[in-house]
C-alpha cells in the first residue's frame, strides 16, 4: 500500500531541495551588497599606540636643509717625485708643520747616477774632439798662410823678371821666346796666389761654421749635463709651500715611481667646508647661497663657492667658504652641521616630517577619521621640505590629523582600523 507524502507547509518549505536555487540567489545578492557597501576598500587593524600621529598646521615654512660638512684646506698641493727611486730617508712625518723648501724625504737612484757618469764621460770626449779639431784647423791655417807667403814672394820675383825681360825685349836685346817665358811664369805665379787666397777664404768660412757647430753641440751637452745633475737634486723631495704635511704614504726601502702621488701639503692660510648634499636639491643649490652654523655657542656664516655637477651614490658635493670671522682653532677634518638657506620663509600648510615619506614619496598619506577610530589613505601633493616640515600643496586641510610614522607594515591597505 502506497504511503502518502504530505507537502511541507510554512517555514519548512524553505529547507527543501526545490528551495536551494533561491538560497543561492539570496547569497549572491548579499555578497554583491557587501562589496558595494565596503567600497572595495581593504581594512587592516593596527595598534594606535605604535603610531605617530601629528596635526596639519598652517605656519611659516623656513626653506632650508641640514648639511654635514667637513673642514678642508682651501689649497692642497700634491707631492709627487719628479724622479723615481728608492726611499732612503724619511725626514718629516705626517702632521708636521713645514716651510717651503724643507726636506721631506730622500730617494736614491743608481740608474741616474750611472747616467750622470756617462754624460760626464761623453762631455769630456766631446771637449777633447773639439780641442783636437781646433788644433788641426790652426795647423792647416798656418800651413796655408806659409804657402801664401811663398807664392807672394814668387809672384814678386817673377814680376821683376818679367819687367826686366820686357825692357830688354823692347830694345831687341833678347829673343821673343825669353820674354814670353818670363811673362808666362809671372802669370802662373799670380794665378797660383789667387787660388791660394780663395782657398784660404773658403777654409776660413768652413772653419768658422764647423767651430760654431761644435761649440753649440758642446754647449748643449753642458746644458744636458746640468739638467741631469738637477735630476739628481730632484731625488730630495722638498715642501713646495708653507703648511701642514697632511699625508706621506711611503716607507723606507719602498720603490717610488715618477709622478706617483706619495703625499700632500695642506695650506693653513684658509679653509673651506665640503658638504655632501642629496641629489633631490641639485637644481636648487647654486653658488652664493648662505649657510649658518654654531660652534661653542657662537654663530658663524658661510656661503657656497662651488657646486660640483657629478652625482655619486645619490649625492653631489659643494664647497662653502667662511664669511666674516671663522671659528678659532680650525682643524682639517672637523665636522660642522650647517643650515643651508634655499629660499625666503613663507606661510604654508605644513605636515611634520616622518618616516611615511620613504614609503609614499609624498604622494599619499593616512588621514584619521573624524571619530578617531581609524584612518583612510588619501592622495596629497608635497612640494618643499626642511628638517622639520613638509610643505603640502594639495590634499590636506589645517587641523586634520595624519599618521607620519613608517608605513612598511601597512601594505596596500586603503583603511586602517584602530
Amino acid at each position: 500500500m502506497d504511503k502518502i507524502i504530505e507537502k511541507k507547509q510554512g517555514i519548512a518549505r524553505a529547507f527543501t531541495l526545490k528551495a536551494l536555487p533561491y538560497w543561492g540567489g539570496i547569497l549572491l545578492i548579499i555578497s554583491l551588497l557587501f562589496l558595494l557597501l565596503r567600497g572595495n576598500k581593504s581594512v587592516l587593524r593596527v595598534n594606535p599606540d605604535t603610531l605617530t600621529i601629528s596635526e596639519v598646521i598652517y605656519g611659516e615654512f623656513n626653506d632650508y636643509i641640514r648639511l654635514n660638512g667637513q673642514v678642508q684646506p682651501m689649497t692642497t698641493i700634491q707631492i709627487s717625485p719628479l724622479e723615481g727611486g728608492v726611499v732612503q730617508e724619511i725626514i718629516a712625518e705626517e702632521g708636521a708643520q713645514v716651510k717651503a723648501g724643507d726636506r721631506l724625504l730622500v730617494l736614491s737612484n743608481d740608474n741616474l747616477d750611472l747616467q750622470i757618469l756617462n754624460s760626464e764621460a761623453e762631455l769630456a770626449e766631446k771637449e777633447n774632439i773639439l780641442r783636437n779639431t781646433l788644433i788641426s784647423m790652426e795647423q792647416q791655417k798656418l800651413s796655408l798662410e806659409q804657402e801664401r807667403l811663398q807664392l807672394s814672394t814668387e809672384v814678386q820675383r817673377t814680376r821683376r823678371t818679367y819687367e826686366a825681360q820686357l825692357a830688354l825685349f823692347v830694345d831687341s836685346l833678347i829673343a821673343r821666346e825669353e820674354y814670353l817665358r818670363a811673362e808666362e811664369d809671372y802669370q802662373l805665379a799670380s794665378n797660383r796666389l789667387q787660388l791660394v787666397n780663395e782657398r784660404a777664404q773658403q777654409d776660413s768660412l768652413y772653419r768658422s761654421v764647423e767651430i760654431e757647430q761644435m761649440q753649440e753641440s758642446l754647449h748643449n751637452m753642458r746644458l744636458n749635463m746640468q739638467m741631469i745633475r738637477r735630476r739628481k737634486e730632484n731625488l730630495t723631495i722638498k715642501a713646495p709651500i708653507d703648511g701642514e704635511l697632511g699625508l706621506l704614504d711611503v716607507v723606507l726601502g719602498q720603490s717610488v715611481s715618477q709622478g706617483v702621488k706619495i703625499g700632500q701639503i695642506n695650506s693653513l692660510g684658509s679653509y673651506k667646508i665640503e658638504a655632501q648634499i642629496d641629489e633631490h636639491y641639485i637644481d636648487r643649490v647654486v653658488a652664493g647661497l648662505e649657510a649658518t652654523f654654531e660652534r661653542r655657542d657662537e654663530a658663524y656664516s658661510a656661503v657656497i663657492r662651488k657646486v660640483y655637477p657629478e652625482v655619486r651614490n645619490g649625492k653631489f658635493k659643494a664647497d662653502l667658504k667662511f664669511v666674516g670671522e671663522q671659528p678659532a682653532n680650525v682643524r682639517s677634518g672637523q665636522t660642522y652641521y650647517l643650515n643651508l638657506q634655499l629660499g625666503q620663509p613663507e606661510q604654508a600648510v605644513l605636515v611634520p616630517r616622518g618616516a611615511f615619506f620613504q614609503t609614499t614619496g609624498g604622494r599619499w598619506i593616512y588621514v584619521l577619521d573624524a571619530d578617531g577610530e581609524g584612518a583612510t589613505r588619501r592622495e596629497i601633493r608635497i612640494s618643499r621640505q626642511n628638517p622639520q616640515y613638509y610643505e603640502v600643496l594639495e590634499g590636506l586641510s589645517v587641523g586634520e590629523k595624519v599618521i607620519v610614522s613608517g608605513y612598511e607594515k601597512f601594505g596596500d591597505n586603503e583603511r586602517l582600523k584602530f
